[in-house]
């Protein structure tokens, strides 16, 4: 079932293999296997990828529960040894509506599993997951993903964040090279140079140091600093966001550590994929 929800989640072979950390064939092997004894085909296959036959979108509702349920059972059995915990590292807008919908859907499902919350900077993409801080992380990419697993929840178009007063800030749309006479604020030294160079639009840029989101805002009010943020975002009347035309769309993730067989991960993240799809 796992493998199931896996391909009808990424819709494709590959795809799914990959985030399952196994080859292809035997993946594929299991489909067919499922298929037989289902007695119809879950997927239409073609070059580019698969679809759901009407078979399995129904069969994927029943595995998704499936699964919760079989998680819910791994977890209360864990949780009467002692209390079950889990620590979620969050980067950026906690009032991002994707994460009250989480929140609420998860407390739900998992009412006795103590949940702690830790409130990252900018300096760590991955929210103190690397260190042990925490056990899953609900951050954007890119960052360096050596022994990480990622899971894409949602994108985001990008804008620069200037002072209402600028004349730009009047403007429908900008291209990154009509930002290459400003001054974009920086992380520190020691930043995933992945995430450094994304918020820099690619480029090497001058200009102050930052920790925290409210840090780049008031960066931009008081020195009149350029720096990117995913659209959509409430902003002071004295800031406005102007959308980036030729700038990759930010990509909201949820990120563990590989290998990690936690089931309380696992739920959090098909609760995840769920909460972000709407």
């Amino acid at each position: 079932m796992r493998y199931f929800v896996a391909v009808a989640e990424e819709l494709h072979f590959g795809r799914a293999a990959t985030r399952l950390h196994i080859s292809q064939p035997p993946l594929s092997r299991a489909i067919k296997q499922l298929e037989a004894e289902v007695g119809a085909l879950l997927f239409t296959r073609s070059p580019t990828g698969v679809m759901l036959t009407t078979v399995g979108s129904v069969l994927l509702d029943e595995a998704r529960s499936l699964l919760d349920h079989a998680d819910r059972v791994r977890v209360r059995v864990s949780a009467a040894a002692g209390v079950a915990t889990l620590t979620v590292g969050i980067l950026g807008d906690g009032t991002d509506p994707g994460v009250a919908r989480l929140a609420a859907a998860f407390r739900r499902s998992h009412p006795g599993v103590d949940i702690r919350i830790r409130d990252a900077d900018l300096t760590d993409p991955t929210c103190g997951l690397r260190a042990g801080l925490v056990d899953i992380a609900l951050t954007r990419a890119p960052f360096d993903e050596t022994a990480l697993t990622v899971r894409a929840l949602r994108t985001d178009p990008v804008g620069v964040v200037l002072r209402a007063d600028d004349p730009l800030a009047r403007r429908d749309g900008l291209r990154l090279a009509e930002l290459d006479d400003r001054r974009w604020f920086q992380f520190p030294p020691g930043t995933d140079p992945e995430w450094q160079s994304y918020w820099n639009g690619g480029t090497p840029r001058e200009g102050p140091v930052v920790r925290a989101v409210q840090e780049c805002l008031q960066t931009v009010l008081w020195n009149g600093t350029v720096g990117l943020a995913p659209l959509g975002h409430d902003l002071p009347a004295e800031l406005a966001v102007v959308p980036l035309v030729d700038m990759p769309p930010s990509r909201v993730v949820a990120v563990w550590n590989e290998g990690d067989t936690n089931p309380l991960i696992r739920s959090f993240v098909r609760t995840a994929t769920a909460a972000y799809r709407r």
